[in-house]
């Protein structure tokens, strides 16, 4: 998607050989234009897919994917990283790493928001050792509901985690697929964009 890497390239920040600081766009400020043509890409891509609901993990993902839901005309879910006093019961719920952060922490959805055959498609903001993705899955399973997809926004392919999701025979489509981040430059790989 050239509108996502031109934006990767004018606003990214490299802070080391596996950081990309993209809060600018994505993490922090969010283009609205940007998740237009995003929500708009995912179900482009997904199109061919039975989808009854969007799952993603607070709060960098939230902007795609309300934009891919809107796009697929079901709605958006997201995980929740911290419990309220009105968010106690019946949770699905998974433990999920965060590199950038160095933390763990517990995600939780509400099981009246996935149920049993649900076609869950989950979007995320960032691929790198499939943490994430892959505590998303575990909440959908959970639900006894099916993983449809796995769309990211940005996947760092120098690191494991679309080779562990697909092993797990999962899709994963990819928007911009980073191959290195070394010497403070963005190099994208080819396939999958």
């Amino acid at each position: 998607m050239d509108l996502l890497k031109n934006k990767i390239l004018s606003e990214g920040v490299v802070l080391s050989d596996n950081v990309l600081k993209v809060d600018k766009f994505l993490n922090h400020q969010i283009d609205p234009e940007l998740m237009v043509e995003i929500g708009k890409e995912f179900h482009s891509r997904f199109k061919d897919t039975e989808i009854t609901k969007v799952l993603t993990l607070e709060s960098s993902g939230i902007a795609p994917a309300v934009m891919t839901a809107l796009n697929f005309n079901v709605p958006a879910v997201f995980a929740r990283k911290r419990k309220s006093l009105t968010f106690t019961d019946d949770l699905l719920s998974a433990q999920v790493f965060s590199y950038t952060k160095q933390e763990t922490n517990m995600i939780s959805v509400s099981n009246q928001f996935i149920q049993p055959g649900d076609n869950i498609l989950i979007i995320d903001d960032f691929l790198a050792n499939g943490e994430a993705a892959g505590a998303l899955t575990n909440i959908v399973e959970q639900a006894k509901a099916n993983v449809s997809g796995i769309g990211i926004v940005i996947e760092k392919s120098f690191q494991s985690g679309a080779a562990i999701l697909k092993e797990k025979n999962y899709r994963v489509e990819s928007l911009a697929r980073i191959e290195s981040l070394s010497n403070h430059t963005v190099t994208f790989s080819g396939g999958n964009e």
